[in-house]
């Protein structure tokens, strides 16, 4: 089974502007979900959906940030479980950009899946491209 989700994506808008949608709690909430980030490494943080418990996900993940570097790349973990504490999800999300022209070249490696996340790593693979969309559309829509 693979075990990362790799994608990329082609902005028109400068790095410091992608940086924003990725960083800010707020806009992170436009495009994915309500959560508490903040671009601090060692914050621990949550994403909050709704449960789904064919999954074994109780709609909370359970983050922590691993590397900031301003307008470049930012990791953190994302773990989530049916909410006994045990973790049946344990994953890097790491976020890189690089200048394009005028524009940004944005990638995404979400790894560190298991077999036994089979069903989550099929929903999350299309999951971000729908959701990277949302982003895009947001910042269109704030040019």
């Amino acid at each position: 089974m693979q075990t990362d989700i790799k994608h990329e994506w082609i902005y028109e808008q400068a790095p410091n502007e992608v940086w924003e949608y990725l960083t800010q709690a707020e806009l992170i909430a436009l495009w994915l979900m309500p959560n508490n980030f903040k671009p601090i490494v060692g914050h621990e943080f949550q994403f909050q959906t709704k449960a789904m418990p064919s999954l074994d996900l109780d709609g909370i993940f359970h983050c922590k940030v691993l590397e900031v570097e301003p307008y470049r790349k930012l990791s953190y973990s994302w773990k989530g479980g049916s909410g006994n504490g045990i973790f049946t999800l344990d994953t890097i999300c790491e976020w890189t950009l690089e200048p394009q022209g005028n524009g940004t070249k944005l990638s995404l490696k979400h790894s560190g899946f298991k077999e036994a996340n089979f069903a989550i790593f099929t929903g999350m693979t299309d999951g971000w491209q729908k959701n990277i969309q949302k982003m895009l559309n947001h910042i269109n829509a704030n040019k």
